[in-house]
């Protein structure tokens, strides 16, 4: 199955391309080749991008307060592990402290590092981390591979809070949703959500063997899907058919 993901507000879209940007750090750093490390070290700029929004720092902080306090909620429930309970507030705590604990914006002491801004600066530019640009990026490229991933784990640590916190509460917003099975009706469905419940994260699997495309747009009123086809000509058609897939609505 193929799981497609639809964000319902603008913090969420946030929290999904950081963690899309950090599952590619891990797989890049391990690896031993110069392109898949300099592919990194653009990844970690790319991170520290979407990190400087002025407010990403406070709203996970907030989450992860707000998530803290819920769970809290629950105990003295019979329903309810308390010891099940205790560890994940006690990994929310750990999370709070970690990122409340870093200096400024995530990633703000990497830009302290010279080098790395120089790298920076030119990779930003089409073909600009050339050896007649960047020697010294050149020379640390046939650095042994165990070097260059040494360094690349130094400068990824300084995120390491940020991707903890982050993939702690996208786990448990996922973990929200219960999965319901739906029918497209010639490559349309339309479901309208629930009044006063606020939704943050639509999740859709649908079989690879279908061929189809999910088109998702969503407001706090209603859920459309549309599927589409891609055809020979590269353009993409609206399915015409009647299609199965599996969508779970997360708050």
């Amino acid at each position: 199955m193929i799981l497609y993901e639809y964000p319902f507000n603008e913090r969420i879209r946030t929290y999904l391309r950081l963690e899309h940007l950090f599952l590619r750090l891990g797989q890049l750093v391990v690896r031993e080749t110069p392109i898949d490390h300099h592919y990194a070290l653009t990844t970690i700029f790319e991170i520290m991008d979407v990190a400087t929004r002025a407010d990403l720092k406070s709203d996970v902080l907030k989450d992860l307060e707000k998530q803290k306090h819920i769970l809290n909620g629950y105990r003295g429930n019979p329903a309810i592990s308390e010891s099940v309970l205790d560890e994940v507030v006690n990994r929310l705590e750990h999370c709070f402290t970690a990122l409340s604990g870093l200096p400024g914006k995530a990633g703000q002491s990497l830009t302290e590092n010279e080098w790395l801004m120089s790298v920076r600066s030119r990779a930003v530019i089409p073909g600009g981390t050339c050896e007649f640009d960047l020697p010294a990026y050149f020379a640390w490229q046939h650095k042994s591979p165990k070097v260059r991933r040494g360094d690349l784990e130094t400068w990824a640590s300084t995120l390491r809070p940020l991707a903890e916190s982050i993939q702690m509460l996208l786990k448990m917003l996922r973990d929200s949703g219960t999965p319901q099975k739906v029918m497209a009706t010639a490559g349309q469905f339309q479901q309208p959500l629930p009044q006063g419940r606020t939704f943050q994260l639509l999740r859709l699997r649908i079989d690879p063997d279908l061929d189809l495309i999910p088109e998702i747009s969503g407001n706090r009123l209603l859920v459309s899907v549309r599927l589409m086809r891609l055809a020979p000509d590269t353009r993409l058609h609206v399915c015409s058919e009647e299609a199965p897939f599996e969508l779970t609505l997360c708050s």
